[in-house]
């Protein structure tokens, strides 16, 4: 739709009490389209745009957001396509020159080929939806860019981690934009293509006068709409259809996508993504079967996934997906990359029948991620001998029995005074400490990693280095566990024989650098706040401990990518949070970087 300039004076006019900030109270979405129905979005035309991460490591989970909700949109008669950015790894001179084993992600020259090609072949859009963490700035804004050349018509949504955290702010850094939507976008993804079919067939006047953009619709700038989409947990997990994978089968060139994520494995050591595994996956998957955490660890930013509101998916549902894919796509192995899939021990329990036949006539194999004081499940006893007892069903032991053969657990570190620091303490620390290699940790962690491989699955544990305030005291604690874990796995194993080193291997020694994400509570820490303004020029608010929105935070977080990054400030200095020297430091990484992470130790 044209408007003349006239036009566009008169509707920016009409509507200019929308265009003050006020505060607009949350909706949620699914009391927003309880009562639409196919006719009202049948022929829309939406394409999602997923960004890509981790330049380094092969791509292995198929975006699952994005086959979330095209899934959700094709209910509706919606034509879906998704266009994975992050599926693309081009080996050439240059990928060679830059030590990128796997490949280079698009160019974006070649992506802007890409995308004309793609919405050659499928013609206009009525809605383009983005997808992506917060380390995807400076993507999304470049695609923004892209896509406004190739389709001005087109209604430009951001969504996910990026726009969760930062919002109206998107604004100011991608004026492209007409919306972005927060939080879970499975309901409000609906809301979206009502409102840019109804602006395409009607007109943008028409739309805004009708009060159908509602209550999403912000105000009109420069003849372009903008909205402010709530996103909100479903009322029922069950019933939201499974991903669309069938729209990853080829891009519109005939790349085979989803198959080379079927072919990639999820986790395990070629996955570059600090997981280790004594044993390999042929084909496999990615799905969630719950969103939301209940914990609130401080690096942490959840506010893509549901925040603190935990809510699952029932063991019926979940297993009745994992058939599907045995079936469909032959696969060995489902990784279910929940955030955390344990905190709900009944549902453990109710796995174990409704998986049987899966595990005992097809094999099936999952992993998960979950937390050590859950699989050790103790709880203290009030003696004053100090005992504990475990509960009287371990969730690991029900696990094991559904085909459960992985669990990635974020032990972060072993240090008590880290991990309160991290906000882990609670119950991971409330059974005290046990005294291994000179070292008192944390006996919760250590029963944990005793029960899981008690049960025959493997537990591998995440690290974070460098975390506000850690000693290098603090570091030892975490690598003195690592080697007791390694101790563990390897023991009655003869030394120099394949399977020893396959236990050997299967221990994570690897570290993530601990980074400030805006959005987690690590960001208002006194200390970061104070190296972030050293180093970046970032101001924070006196009264609220906000950032302050400019310029200086913009190329902070331009910056942001993979926690195993060494981020430098002003005159080259690394960004250390840790109490650790900066020769400390780096010395203490580069062990880690070069596989001799118990040379710490000696330090």
């Amino acid at each position: 739709m044209t408007l003349v300039t006239s036009d566009l004076v008169r509707l920016d006019n009409q509507i200019a009490d929308l265009s003050r900030p006020k505060v607009r109270p949350y909706v949620h979405p699914y009391e927003v389209i309880k009562d639409l129905v196919s006719t009202d979005l049948e022929g829309a035309k939406v394409t999602l745009i997923n960004m890509p991460i981790r330049e380094q490591a092969k791509p292995n989970n198929a975006p699952l957001g994005p086959g979330l909700l095209a899934a959700r949109l094709l209910r509706y008669g919606v034509e879906v396509n998704i266009v994975d950015l992050n599926a693309y790894r081009i080996v050439d001179d240059d990928s060679d020159r830059r030590g990128l084993t796997n490949g280079r992600t698009l160019t974006f020259q070649e992506t802007e080929v890409l995308l004309g090609t793609t919405f050659d072949s499928y013609g206009d859009q009525d809605l383009i939806g983005f997808s992506g963490l917060i380390t995807t700035l400076l993507w999304q804004k470049t695609v923004a860019k892209i896509v406004r050349r190739l389709q001005p018509q087109a209604m430009l949504v951001s969504g996910g981690g990026l726009a969760t955290e930062f919002r109206e702010t998107l604004f100011e850094w991608i004026p492209e934009l007409n919306g972005f939507g927060h939080s879970e976008g499975d309901d409000v993804i609906l809301k979206m293509a009502y409102d840019a079919k109804l602006i395409r067939e009607k007109g943008l006047e028409y739309a805004v006068q009708s009060g159908h953009l509602r209550p999403y619709f912000s105000n009109v700038l420069n003849g372009h709409p903008r909205f402010h989409y709530d996103g909100g947990r479903p009322p029922n997990l069950d019933r939201l259809p499974f991903p669309a994978w069938e729209l990853l089968e080829q891009d519109v060139n005939g790349f085979r996508v989803l198959d080379m994520y079927l072919d990639s494995p999820i986790w395990g050591g070629i996955a570059l993504n600090s997981s280790a595994a004594p044993f390999t996956m042929d084909r496999s998957i990615n799905t969630v079967s719950s969103r939301g955490c209940p914990f609130a660890c401080k690096f942490c930013f959840r506010g893509a996934q549901g925040e603190r509101d935990y809510g699952v998916r029932s063991a019926e549902n979940l297993a009745s997906e994992m058939a599907l894919y045995l079936d469909k796509y032959e696969v060995d192995f489902v990784g279910i990359v929940d955030d955390n899939f344990m905190v709900n021990p009944n549902r453990i329990v109710d796995l174990v029948p409704v998986m049987k036949s899966l595990v005992a006539d097809k094999g099936l194999r999952w992993g998960t991620h979950g937390r050590l004081d859950e699989a050790a499940d103790l709880r203290p006893t009030r003696g004053s001998n100090g005992s504990y007892t475990y509960n009287a069903i371990r969730r690991v032991d029900s696990m094991a029995e559904s085909g459960c053969v992985y669990i990635g657990f974020g032990a972060e570190s072993a240090s008590p005074t880290v991990l309160e620091n991290m906000g882990k303490g609670g119950f991971i620390l409330s059974n005290g400490t046990v005294k291994l290699h000179g070292y008192e940790l944390p006996r919760t962690m250590v029963e944990g990693i005793k029960n899981t491989h008690a049960a025959e699955i493997h537990g591998n544990c995440t690290w974070i280095m460098a975390y506000p305030g850690e000693t290098l005291e603090d570091l030892k604690t975490t690598v003195a566990f690592i080697k007791w874990q390694e101790e563990l796995y390897t023991a009655g194993k003869t030394r120099g024989t394949s399977e020893h080193d396959l236990a050997l291997n299967s221990v994570n020694k690897a570290m993530f650098v601990a980074t400030a994400y805006p959005g987690a509570e690590m960001f208002g820490d006194p200390l970061v706040q104070e190296k972030l303004g050293e180093n970046f020029g970032i101001n924070f608010d006196r009264q609220t401990g906000s950032p302050i929105v400019d310029d200086n935070l913009y190329q902070y977080v331009l910056q942001l990518n993979d926690a195993t990054q060494v981020l430098y400030g002003k005159d080259g200095q690394p960004l250390n949070f840790s109490r650790m020297s900066e020769d400390t430091f780096l010395q203490a990484q580069e062990y880690v970087n070069h596989g001799n992470i118990y040379e710490i130790l000696d330090m």
